[in-house]
């Protein structure tokens, strides 16, 4: 039974869900899930989780995510990316500064309020918004708080002067939630100069990054790599405090009791037969369990 995270490079034109399809298909196991949502337009780092790791997904949310993309000034469309409707053109008549966008980039920085893309999957009243798009409904959307810990220029824009428009590249580390598309969206507002997304692709996600990824395509046309690429439950605690138990203490950790460490930390990897077997957390003078995972005890 296979137990860990697969990270997928998506390709382009395939929703999240459709990954999670196609591998429980070529590896014939249910508990499949995904980590981190990625537009059908978006290729990039995948984390899928398989087995007992399905349980780390709420965690893996909370860890930041990793983008690489270019926009472009000159117009802007409804869904905030090339492939929708044009809402507004501007023709550029000089080029703006590699300083000048950095400079604006660096208003994005630490906690933010966002509004989604009304392309979006976002629910509100249990429908979401790209739905009430496609029927020409008006809606509020729901704002909320993101973190946005880097937005960084990566290389010289590109301007075309008969287009009267500017290409740029970027860099973008985030939390969950954030829409990339409307970062760039509303970069182009605080510069008075409609923006566009052209181009996405998320390289870390999860703690994992695109050099761990696999294609979707190698694993179904070899499902048996999958055991040697996936990378296992432990690797996602990597960070934290490991504490291994003795078979004393191992015993009580499995039917869920609190016990007392010799560390200060908040949380930390509670380890037996070199596997982390569980997460506990500091309630005082005992730690307790976070998170039980006793895999293939």
């Amino acid at each position: 039974m296979l137990n860990g995270i697969l990270v997928i490079d998506k390709d382009k034109g395939m929703t999240s869900a459709d990954v999670v399809y196609h591998l429980r298909k070529a590896l014939h196991i249910r508990k499949i899930g995904h980590a981190g949502t990625l537009d059908p337009e978006v290729t990039g780092v995948l984390p899928i989780a398989i087995g007992q790791a399905t349980k780390l997904i709420e965690l893996m949310h909370t860890r930041p995510k990793e983008y690489i993309g270019s926009g472009l000034f000159g117009y802007a469309t409804d869904s905030y990316d090339s492939t929708g409707t044009v809402l507004k053109k501007t023709k550029l008549t000089k080029a703006f500064t590699s300083e000048d966008i950095q400079n604006h980039m660096n208003e994005f920085l630490g906690e933010i309020e966002q509004v989604p893309p009304i392309y979006s999957a976002v629910k509100v009243n249990g429908k979401h918004l790209y739905e009430y798009a496609r029927e020409g409904i008006e809606v509020e959307r729901p704002k909320r708080k993101v973190d946005i810990l880097q937005y960084d220029l990566t290389n010289k824009p590109t301007f075309n002067e008969k287009d009267g428009q500017e290409e740029f590249d970027f860099k973008i580390k985030c939390s969950k939630g954030t829409y990339v598309r409307s970062l760039v969206n509303d970069l182009g507002e605080k510069m008075n100069c409609p923006a566009v997304m052209t181009y996405l692709r998320r390289v870390a996600s999860s703690g994992f990054d695109i050099s761990q990824a696999v294609k979707l395509s190698e694993i179904e046309e070899n499902p048996e790599k999958a055991a040697e690429l996936i990378q296992p439950i432990d690797a996602f605690f990597k960070d934290y405090p490991q504490v291994d138990l003795s078979e004393g203490k191992w015993l009580k950790v499995k039917n869920g009791a609190g016990i007392s460490l010799e560390i200060d930390a908040k949380k930390v990897a509670l380890r037996y037969n070199k596997k982390v077997k569980a997460i506990y957390e500091n309630k005082g003078k005992l730690y307790r369990p976070s998170l039980m995972l006793l895999q293939n005890e």
